[in-house]
């Protein structure tokens, strides 16, 4: 298991990645309920950092 923590710099995400790319090559099904639970922490951290980091481009409804 990851020594799960904030995701403050790009290295940081990247490496958050990863390790979610590793619990999500497996069956989500067949993870123990401790990868299960890294793995939605991880989700979680990622996406706020990409929030905070990344803007996303709302089309202009106009």
């Amino acid at each position: 298991m990851m020594n799960i923590k904030p995701i403050r710099t790009k290295d940081d995400y990247k490496a958050t990645m990863v390790r979610i790319s590793e619990l999500t090559n497996s069956d989500p099904d067949a993870l123990p309920d401790n990868e299960f639970d890294e793995l939605e922490i991880l989700t979680v951290l990622a996406e706020a950092y990409e929030n905070g980091h990344y803007k996303n481009e709302a089309t202009d409804s106009v």
